[in-house]
């Protein structure tokens, strides 16, 4: 049994680990409420306390995740430098002159 001191985790209730996020959403709110009805005896309300708990904390979990994924897809990308403005081009070692051919009216 998990010390009345110390919060709970989901590991305490591996079967919260399985839970789709809604799932244990659902869960959550129908604990609250029997919580909230206050109809239960002691030792199953801080039963359902200690669940309530690691159900909130795996949402959270999901909920970080999720905003993880979010905050990575919408980072604006740093784009490779435009290709006149690389160095590394084999035709940046030839400099263009105003007197190359390729000034040239005729050409």
């Amino acid at each position: 049994m998990t010390d009345a001191a110390s919060a709970p985790d989901v590991a305490d209730f591996p079967d919260v680990q399985a839970l789709r996020y809604e799932q244990a959403r659902e869960e959550l709110v129908a604990i609250v409420g029997r919580l909230e009805a206050g109809q239960a005896p002691l030792e199953d309300s801080m039963q359902l306390w200690r669940r309530g708990e690691a159900l909130a904390a795996h949402c959270a979990a999901w909920l970080d995740g999720a905003q993880s994924e979010i905050e990575e897809a919408t980072r604006p990308r740093q784009d490779p430098p435009a290709p006149a403005d690389r160095t590394d081009r084999a035709d940046a070692a030839t400099p263009t002159h105003a007197d190359d051919a390729v000034f040239d009216e005729d050409a």
